[in-house]
């Protein structure tokens, strides 16, 4: 496992997740940063990119898995209680059946309430469909992820014009 830095980055999160590497800020083996070669210097400065992005992911892996699992945890009673809503309607829609069976004849007031049913399914399949036909890709996002792979390139290309 990475080091870490601090008690905190030790601690397992609630969703039972380990510790995210770092980037040590300074070095214990006692050697002067003066004395340090370029080669040295450019080999630490990758590695420390490196465990930076590595640490960023892990760090975005840990919070979406555990707003997901909250999120889950939560959704299974919207669930339930669509499931025991979807049972419920069959009583309204027989009991609306009946009423309307007062005045006529009751195959006619059970077709009627099929027609309802049918028209109300298909105005919220049509709501549905134009909702989804709106659903664009995460534009910001996209471009975000282009800019910092673009900041993150190693300038050969200019020094190449340059020289």
């Amino acid at each position: 496992m990475t080091p870490v830095s601090s008690q905190e980055h030790e601690r397992s999160g609630p969703d039972g997740l380990g510790a995210v590497p770092y980037i040590p800020l300074s070095k214990d083996d006692g050697t002067e940063d003066g004395a340090q070669s370029l080669g040295s210097l450019v080999s630490q400065a990758t590695q420390h990119l490196s465990t930076l992005v590595r640490a960023e992911v892990e760090l975005a892996k840990s919070e979406v898995a555990g707003e997901v699992k909250k999120g889950i945890k939560g959704s299974v009673f919207f669930v339930i209680a669509g499931v025991v809503g979807l049972y419920s309607s069959f009583f309204f829609f027989f009991f609306l059946g009946e009423l309307l069976s007062e005045w006529l004849k009751r195959w006619a007031a059970f077709l009627i309430v099929f027609g309802l049913m049918l028209a109300v399914t298909v105005v919220l399949a049509l709501l549905g469909w134009r909702k989804l036909k709106k659903l664009r890709a995460p534009e910001r996002t996209i471009t975000s992820v282009k800019d910092t792979a673009a900041a993150l390139k190693p300038r050969r290309e200019a020094a190449v014009e340059r020289g």
